[in-house]
């Protein structure tokens, strides 16, 4: 008899929120499906770990656990404490909101799929790009995951790489293969006085202008299809490191390091 696979949920929206709960019933005809993931939502946490205090698990309901922690610490903690084995997929999401262009170097989402991506286990981010609670209806993502999820643990992923999905808002008029797209980004930041009269600032989302690019998330999304980007976890810029060797000597090096031609990226 086939053992059927063993799926790990998490997010950064919290263990309570509809994302998650749409997900895991979304994914639960495929395989034995666990939740593991944060006791309150920890957005932009990106993959940080928790290192300055002890985790707490608690068991909230069968196969489903909420963590005192961020989603990579769901992740590894659920790999090496909580399953029974080791899953053969981790699913984050389905996220409230957009993780598109450089917001994957912040998005928790994201961050929670690539630990899973860190341990050799193939792994996918899925995010819901709309803001107002009217628009927060999961269906067509919860059901683009399942699919989505079913080839992945049909046929693998390569080697180090992850996939981060966004879905429009709405119907989805088909499903696009991206890149991460690119943006000129104006940070703002409110200033304001507490009761104490102690100066506070409040990081705010600041203004993007997207750089025009027809491969980009943002351009699927934006033309109401679902955006399917692979990541790699290295992000050395392969294309620039034989350019840069010549100010080796500037830097006083003694020799050359690594002159072997650029690696090839699988």
């Amino acid at each position: 008899m086939t053992t059927p696979p063993l799926i790990l949920i998490t997010n950064d929206d919290g263990v309570h929120a509809p994302g998650i709960k749409a997900l895991a019933a979304g994914l639960a005809s495929l395989g034995t499906v666990h939740v593991v993931a944060p006791d309150r939502e920890v957005s932009a946490c990106a993959q940080s770990l928790t290192l300055k205090h002890p985790l707490r698990a608690e068991r909230v309901d069968e196969r489903v656990h909420a963590v005192d922690g961020t989603p990579a610490d769901c992740v590894n903690l659920a790999l090496v404490k909580l399953l029974p084995r080791r899953p053969d997929l981790v699913v984050s999401g389905i996220n409230r909101g957009a993780n598109m262009g450089e917001d994957v170097f912040y998005s928790g989402t994201v961050g929670g799929a690539r630990e899973g991506t860190f341990f050799g286990v193939p792994s996918i981010a899925v995010s819901l790009a709309v803001r107002e609670a009217r628009e927060m209806d999961f269906t067509a993502a919860a059901a683009f995951a399942a699919k989505l999820a079913e080839m992945v643990l049909a046929r693998g992923l390569p080697e180090r790489t992850l996939l981060n999905v966004n879905v429009p808002p709405g119907t989805p008029t088909g499903v696009a293969m991206t890149v991460q797209g690119r943006r000129e980004h104006e940070g703002t930041i409110f200033e304001g006085l507490d009761p104490r009269r102690r100066t506070y600032y409040w990081i705010e989302e600041g203004k993007d202008n997207w750089l025009s690019d027809e491969m980009s998330d943002i351009h699927a999304v934006r033309s109401g299809l679902i955006s399917v980007s692979p990541l790699q976890t290295d992000t050395t810029h392969h294309a620039v490191v034989a350019a840069f060797r010549s100010w080796l000597s500037a830097l006083g090096a003694a020799q050359p390091l690594g002159d072997a031609p650029p690696r090839v990226i699988k």
